[in-house]
């Protein structure tokens, strides 16, 4: 059995998104293979044995190792993978990101890159006179706001900061304020999926979306956000991906490349994502698969 899209998931939340891609690959009239922790035994078994394949890949299943055979099975035959792990890996390394966008002339917070703490246990001091009074200590790896700490303005809050994930590089960010527009602060998500744009206001309080109207982008010049979004994915090279860029003196991207994107919609959950993008996210997605046959 040869199916045109493989999907591995196990993530409750995942559920109406999957739901999404299954309604675009019947549209498009391509197969869908369901790999869940359910028939997840039996799938790589027959993958293995040569009794099932795939022509692309749209991995769900991150974070979880009895679905890394899913993904090695892939890798070594060449076939298509949304999104592939070692590029993945590469570019949600912030401190790779930060160099990378500084040579493609983006906006970043100013920034100093520090090892890690098992790298390097003790570390020079730190000028921290340019980050003002406040700043960001972030890990290089890792999304959710995890080990991210705002408001910063210590050397001893850095030293101790890098203990919490001591295998990573660490990020010093200066912290950007950005301006305000009817009342709301000038930061933005975007997400990108195979050529599309999709930004949203997004609150960092409350984390909560709001979609960018026409009328907005185009009186504030915030279809530039779109284009700084593909100059990203021209770098990152991801298939899907959602970026963070804030509105102060000029754009700024704040935080680089998130690529394991949150899929809960926001008829579910508060801080969801809007409907209509995960939906439009999904049929992108199946539309690289269906140009994969």
């Amino acid at each position: 059995m040869r199916y045109d899209l493989c999907l591995p998931w196990y993530w409750e939340y995942d559920d109406v998104f999957v739901g999404m891609v299954e309604r675009a690959c019947i549209e498009e009239g391509i197969s869908l293979w369901q790999v869940t922790p359910v028939n997840l035994l039996e799938s790589i078994t027959a993958l293995y044995k040569g009794m099932t394949t795939f022509a692309t890949l749209l991995n769900r299943g991150q974070g979880e190792p009895t679905f890394e055979p899913i993904q090695r099975w892939a890798r070594e035959r060449d076939v298509r993978r949304i999104n592939p792990a070692e590029v993945s890996a590469w570019s949600e390394d912030k401190a790779t990101m930060h160099l990378e966008f500084i040579s493609a002339g983006l906006n970043t917070p100013y920034a100093v890159v520090i090892p890690s703490f098992l790298a390097q246990p003790v570390i020079p001091p730190i000028d921290l006179i340019p980050f003002g009074k406040n700043f960001v200590i972030k890990p290089s790896n890792g999304g959710g706001g995890e080990g991210v700490i705002i408001g910063a303005s210590s050397m001893d809050e850095v030293l101790r900061a890098r203990m919490e994930f001591p295998g990573q590089k660490y990020l010093i960010q200066s912290y950007i304020t950005p301006q305000v527009i009817r009342e709301k602060p000038a930061w933005f998500r975007i997400f990108y999926a195979n050529g599309e744009t999709y930004p949203c206001w997004w609150a960092t309080d409350t984390h909560l979306y709001t979609n960018i109207t026409a009328e907005e982008e185009s009186c504030f010049g915030l279809d530039r956000l779109r284009d700084i979004t593909k100059q990203i994915a021209s770098i990152c090279k991801l298939d899907w991906f959602s970026t963070e860029i804030a509105l102060a003196d000029k754009f700024v991207v704040v935080d680089y490349v998130n690529d394991e994107i949150d899929t809960r919609v926001q008829s579910r959950a508060m801080d969801g994502v809007p409907d209509e993008i995960i939906n439009s996210i999904a049929r992108q997605l199946v539309k690289i698969a269906k140009e994969n046959l």
